[in-house]
């Protein structure tokens, strides 16, 4: 199922570097991205049992939760990051050429679900010279203010639309880029619902003071792939969803330079 994105969308993300996308992502991909979230979280519980923690890199026990590449793990989740719907995002953003470089669950913990500072994605890559990429922010509950839902800070407000150098924040672990007092634009959106922002857009979140956790599904996507700095390896993921605007799934990675073979 595809979606259609408005000239005004198209102008706000171009001028502001983020839209919504309401009530978007169909019913059966909804519940699956439900369904495949505990999982993982479990998973991340027993990595840190193993270790002895209740921390590992930003990842907080009962708090927070970044789990990345689950689709590798669990390949049904492919429907939903390969589908038309994000293909049709892509166009509308990266152009015609668009691979999956990550994804990720974000989950905030009932009652005591941390904040997450202000920063830009391409914060975390950690270095400028890359070409900014999508991220795709999927709702898969209803989001408020009181569980902590994600502020976008529009490029007009911050006047910043080029990559930032971040810092360590030591409690959280979390790579700090704003530190001024706008609150930025809260999304209060139903599940289902889509926040499509470029990786230099700034967006934090806020503490779950609810009793149900607050899940969120991350799909990012590239426009080329994005190497590491030295250029010796891909940063992250590299499948193909679009080459000349038309849909690429299952065809090979692009040609990469040869010191990646090494």
């Amino acid at each position: 199922m595809g979606v259609q994105i408005t000239d005004e969308q198209r102008a706000q993300f171009q001028e502001e570097g983020y839209f919504i996308l309401e009530s978007v992502i169909p019913g059966d991909h909804l519940e699956l991205l439900r369904g495949e979230c505990q999982t993982f979280i479990d998973q991340m519980n027993d990595r840190m049992d193993a270790e002895g923690t209740d921390a590992i890199g930003i990842n907080h026990r009962n708090k927070r939760y970044f789990v990345s590449n689950c689709f590798r793990q669990q390949p049904k989740l492919r429907e939903f990051l390969f589908s038309e719907l994000m293909a049709e995002v892509c166009r509308a953003t990266l152009g015609e050429d668009a691979y999956l470089f990550w994804e990720q669950y974000v989950v905030k913990g009932v009652e005591a679900g941390m904040k997450f500072s202000w920063h830009q994605d391409s914060g975390y890559v950690g270095y400028p010279e890359h070409r900014p990429y999508l991220t795709c922010w999927c709702a898969l509950d209803d989001m408020s203010e009181e569980n902590g839902t994600v502020h976008l800070m529009p490029f007009s407000r911050i006047g910043i639309r080029s990559w930032v150098k971040h810092v360590r924040e030591e409690e959280s672990n979390d790579l700090v880029g704003y530190f001024g007092d706008d609150p930025g634009v809260p999304v209060i959106v139903p599940a289902g619902s889509i926040a499509v922002f470029t990786s230099l857009n700034f967006h934090s979140s806020g503490t779950n003071h609810t009793n149900r956790m607050r899940r969120v599904y991350l799909a990012q996507y590239s426009g080329e792939p994005l190497l590491s700095q030295d250029g010796s390896k891909l940063w992250g993921n590299c499948e193909p969803l679009l080459r000349g605007c038309k849909m690429a799934v299952g065809e090979p990675p692009p040609e990469l330079p040869s010191r990646l073979d090494n």
